[in-house]
């Protein structure tokens, strides 16, 4: 792995333990982070009473940045993941279930966006 690609891995992983963070002072617990699928990968799956949550965590220089950088196609990508998710663990089946991202930048606090797209 190069030191750019190492350098990015990095602050993936730290957008991500910033989204978990927020989350969880949110009352959410997180169940799972980085779950690959044939179809993507969900940044986390969280859950609180019975709401499952698929958040998406968007890292950029900053939080418009962040915002504009959640395409289309990732929107579908993060639907059929979730979809995937679901039929492999069928237990979340009768909960509640939202799509939202999580937007971070550094030098600002995250900001969580529920609900943040639809799929279909």
């Amino acid at each position: 792995m190069t030191e750019a690609r190492r350098a990015a891995f990095t602050r993936g992983v730290d957008a991500e333990a910033a989204a978990a963070r927020l989350l969880e002072s949110k009352g959410f617990a997180v169940l799972a982070t980085r779950v690959r699928t044939p179809r993507g990968e969900i940044d986390l799956i969280a859950r609180r009473d019975d709401l499952l949550v698929f958040v998406e965590v968007k890292a950029r220089a900053s939080l418009t940045a962040a915002a504009e950088s959640i395409l289309p196609r990732q929107r579908r990508r993060i639907g059929e993941a979730a979809e995937i998710f679901l039929a492999r663990n069928p237990a979340y089946a009768g909960l509640d279930m939202r799509l939202d991202v999580v937007l971070v930048a550094p030098g600002r606090a995250p900001v969580h966006l529920p609900g943040a797209f639809e799929v279909g």
